[in-house]
């Protein structure tokens, strides 16, 4: 096999690995009675990244607008969330967690912890922490490469 065909399989293997990480985290976000980016909208407010707002929440997972506040209306129903009109700007919200919201926000993200920590001690520290840095260089090398395409 050449050289080409090795990095273009490895290339394949990439991408299914992908998939079956975005669908592993996607299937254990529905046994918790999530979406995958209900579970991210979780985890924003669990890591306390304040303003809560849509626009912040769709900001930093890089969720469509419509899909945050989709998923925001669902909370709101269940009880989780209560939506406020920011009074410097009313097209956006600032989100609460109510008390049940933060129950449930503390009991997936303690189940989620638990399973990376896992994971963890199963692989190292250092293991991860390598394949996190040589992940972040792929998608720098990928950015990099349209503009390489143009040169």
């Amino acid at each position: 096999m050449d050289v080409t065909a090795e990095m273009l399989s490895e290339l394949q293997r990439y991408y299914a690995l992908w998939k079956e990480s975005t669908a592993t985290y996607e299937e254990w976000a529905k046994e918790q009675g999530l979406s995958a980016n209900g579970l991210l909208v979780l985890y924003f407010f669990y890591a306390g990244e304040e303003p809560f707002t849509q626009k912040a929440i769709g900001k930093k997972w890089n969720i469509p607008k419509q899909t945050v506040s989709a998923i925001l209306k669902e909370f709101e129903q269940r009880g989780y969330v209560k939506l406020t009109c920011l009074p410097a700007d009313k097209r956006n919200k600032q989100i609460r967690l109510t008390p049940a919201g933060k129950r449930l926000t503390d009991a997936v993200m303690a189940k989620l912890q638990q399973k990376g920590l896992y994971v963890m001690q199963q692989m190292g520290l250092e293991t991860v922490t390598s394949m996190n840095d040589q992940h972040a260089r792929f998608l720098r090398c990928f950015r990099e490469g349209d503009s390489a395409e143009h040169d």
